[in-house]
């Protein structure tokens, strides 16, 4: 009997995996512009460029449809959102909502050794850009130093569902920064407000901490919107 019930779920459990593969090709299509943002698709065309069954495909469709990042038009095709000014203000306001919650107990109760290391590695970057400009490996550092911080502030809630939901969020946050442009002064500012989050959380200044993301949030969207 035991056999026989491992054997009925092995389709289905195959089915879920090629569906969670599907979900995560469609989303590098789209990061790695394979698939731009605001293209309007046929599944047969997303299924060739992701390299994907349709089958599968639909169901990774549906997920990504009530996440927001796309829209099925039956017997039509498949409008990917395209980011602008209402996606990046419900995207920083989100952001705003839970990080500042969080980043409040992250202040008070984060590990220190964690802060110091970010800190560490935000400085050694911030000389390293400042003396030799931008490039690739500065890019890619940032990009973990900008996961790994804000990653360290949203797991101080210890709360599960929040931490589902932001990894949502951040999809549309990649969206977003796939026409920004990063220079040399823009990386700089952006490790400088970082560097201010981490020095007021080292203090254990929960106020501080609040207002430095705050403000570094405020500048962020800015900085998409193309303002500064």
């Amino acid at each position: 009997m035991a056999g026989k019930a491992k054997t009925d779920s092995s389709p289905l459990m195959a089915a879920a995996r090629m569906s969670d593969v599907a979900y995560e090709r469609i989303l590098e299509g789209l990061f790695d512009r394979r698939v731009p943002a605001g293209a309007f698709i046929s599944q047969n065309e997303l299924s060739a460029i992701v390299d994907v069954p349709v089958a599968p495909l639909r169901d990774a469709l549906r997920v990504l449809e009530a996440e927001g990042i796309l829209t099925i038009h039956p017997r039509s095709g498949i409008q990917f959102v395209r980011p602008g000014l209402e996606l990046t203000r419900a995207t920083y306001q989100f952001r705003s909502i839970v990080e500042r919650a969080a980043v409040r107990v992250f202040a008070e109760q984060g590990d220190e050794a964690v802060m110091n290391a970010l800190e560490i590695r935000h400085s050694r970057l911030l000389r390293r850009v400042e003396r030799d400009g931008l490039g690739k490996e500065q890019l890619e550092e940032m990009d973990a130093l900008e996961g790994e911080l804000h990653g360290a502030v949203i797991a101080a809630l210890r709360n599960p569902l929040i931490d589902s939901t932001y990894r949502r969020m951040h999809n549309y946050l990649r969206l977003l920064r796939l026409d920004r442009k990063i220079t040399t002064p823009i990386m700089i500012r952006t490790l400088k407000e970082h560097l201010d989050i981490l020095e007021a959380c080292g203090t254990r200044n929960a106020d501080a901490a609040e207002a430095k993301l705050q403000a570094h949030f405020q500048a962020a969207m800015q900085r998409s919107l193309g303002l500064v």
